[in-house]
């Protein structure tokens, strides 16, 4: 998210240290980021969850986290991409240097669980930052499947707003400067170029892309799909026409997006996605 993310987070990024430790508190006590979790038979790979820009390891997942371990799955997740004068909306540094916090993470996972593999769903940029993870930095062999929700895959024009940052020149540079995970997820990005030069995927990982057609962050939403082998790509609306979910909701209270979710996470014993899978 560019110019009107970090207005955003400028505006609202001011909690007390007290309010961050309570809510990183909330995360083992709803049952997740348990580090005596371990994998059970019917879900032999943990699952780690990448919250998008602004987002954290605890709000960004208090809808989808509960319903994974409800269904049995050790569940993780992680803050990165910090900046020293934000301490609770993170998803702002450079996103190859958050791929590294993701590398550290998931060895620490894999250690406590003694799996061999985990599974990933991302929200937003979590759901993007790590392919680059994924083919830069050693974690095919790790990763089993990534499902990305509504991903800034190829990039995002916001709308169209950061079409406006053409007529601000230099705008886009402190914004980079500042906050580099804003402009990395720009359309035509550098970071992107490489990300994506050579294919979307590499051999090994599942992918999935669940995406809604009201997104009004990662547009066009288009952008959001994958192309490649093992890749299945979602459109929400294929699946139930009135879900109305864009960008925030699908990621944090969409029952829709979860199921189909928990679908690509254990395909053999899926179950159709419909308008009733709101449970």
């Amino acid at each position: 998210m560019p110019a009107l993310a970090l207005a955003v987070a400028a505006t609202v990024a001011t909690p007390t240290a007290a309010l961050a430790t309570d809510t990183a508190s909330q995360g083992v006590s709803s049952g997740w980021n348990d580090y005596s979790c371990k994998p059970s038979a019917q879900h032999p790979r943990p699952v780690v969850l990448v919250h998008g820009t602004l987002g954290n390891s605890v709000d960004n997942w208090l809808g989808f986290a509960p319903y994974l371990v409800k269904r049995g799955y050790c569940v993780f997740s992680l803050d990165y991409g910090q900046l020293p004068a934000v301490p609770f909306f993170h998803g702002l540094g450079a996103v190859d240097q958050s791929a590294k916090q993701l590398s550290t993470h998931v060895d620490r996972v894999l250690a406590a669980t003694g799996a061999a593999k985990v599974d990933m769903v991302g929200h937003s940029q979590g759901g993007m930052m790590p392919r680059y993870y994924l083919k830069f930095l050693g974690g095919a062999p790790k990763v089993n499947a990534l499902v990305g929700i509504a991903p800034t895959n190829h990039g995002t024009t916001l709308s169209g707003l950061t079409k406006l940052l053409d007529y601000f020149p230099g705008v886009g540079d402190l914004i980079a400067k500042g906050t580099p995970g804003l402009m990395d997820q720009v359309v035509g990005s550098d970071f992107l170029r490489r990300l994506n030069e050579g294919g979307d995927t590499v051999p090994g990982v599942r992918y999935t892309v669940i995406a809604t057609k009201y997104d009004e962050v990662a547009t066009p939403y288009q952008a959001q799909f994958l192309s490649g082998p093992n890749v299945k790509n979602v459109l929400i609306q294929d699946l139930c026409a009135t879900d109305i979910s864009e960008h925030l909701a699908i990621g944090l209270t969409d029952g829709l997006a979860f199921h189909e979710a928990v679908n690509a996470l254990d395909p053999d014993h899926a179950t159709p996605t419909t308008c009733a899978s709101d449970d």
